[in-house]
């Protein structure tokens, strides 16, 4: 629809993928696209708040699993959902039918809050984003935060003191770097880099996007 006499368009916001395996450092910089100016929609954050006490997914959880699955807080019980899931194959895609809806449409919320803030850039932070088919169709283009594999290991074991086979673990369901590189329209090697370093990239990323 035309904008009325006098007026000009605003033009649509850029939408960003920023992804990357566990302890790439994807979130860091994804964060410091915000900083540039850019939107930041956390597309994790946003599915771990539909499974706090009161969060949307709450009711139909408890119906379709039991109220065993639900905490003495009112969340999701992640260690007992997380060992139905190994058990069941189809737990999981139970789950995902509950929460998938919701989290994609508190996402295209936020975007069109964005877009109506005046936005140039909207950084989606999406940690399993080669995983899905749903985002390339969403996605204007794609930034892969890449490391060694050693690197992401020790980063993870600093942070939440997991096993290094819990931590190789995680990473076995996540996509292979080569998968996520494959992918990418822009690729910031994280490795060796000091924050300053990360920042300078981070500043030179949002430039390209005019920030």
């Amino acid at each position: 629809m035309a904008g009325a006499p006098g007026t000009t368009a605003r033009p649509r916001p850029v939408r960003l993928g920023v992804t990357g395996g566990i302890g790439s450092g994807k979130s860091t910089f994804a964060a410091m696209l915000q900083a540039c100016g850019a939107a930041l929609i956390d597309a994790d954050g946003i599915a771990r708040s539909v499974t706090q006490p009161g969060g949307a997914a709450i009711a139909a959880i408890r119906a379709r699993f039991g109220p065993d699955y639900i905490d003495a807080r009112g969340a999701l019980d992640r260690a007992r959902m997380r060992a139905l899931v190994f058990a069941d194959a189809g737990a999981k895609e139970r789950l995902e039918a509950i929460v998938h809806p919701l989290v994609g449409s508190a996402i295209a919320q936020a975007a069109a809050a964005a877009g109506r803030a005046g936005h140039r850039l909207i950084v989606f932070d999406i940690p399993l984003l080669t995983e899905s088919g749903r985002w390339p169709r969403e996605l204007d283009a794609v930034l892969v935060v890449d490391c060694r594999e050693d690197t992401q290991v020790a980063r993870v074991r600093a942070r939440s003191g997991l096993a290094e086979d819990a931590v190789r673990a995680i990473m076995a369901t996540q996509s292979s770097r080569s998968t996520r590189r494959a992918a990418a329209d822009f690729v910031v090697y994280n490795d060796g880099l000091a924050l300053s370093d990360l920042q300078t990239m981070a500043h030179r990323v949002a430039a390209s996007f005019g920030l």
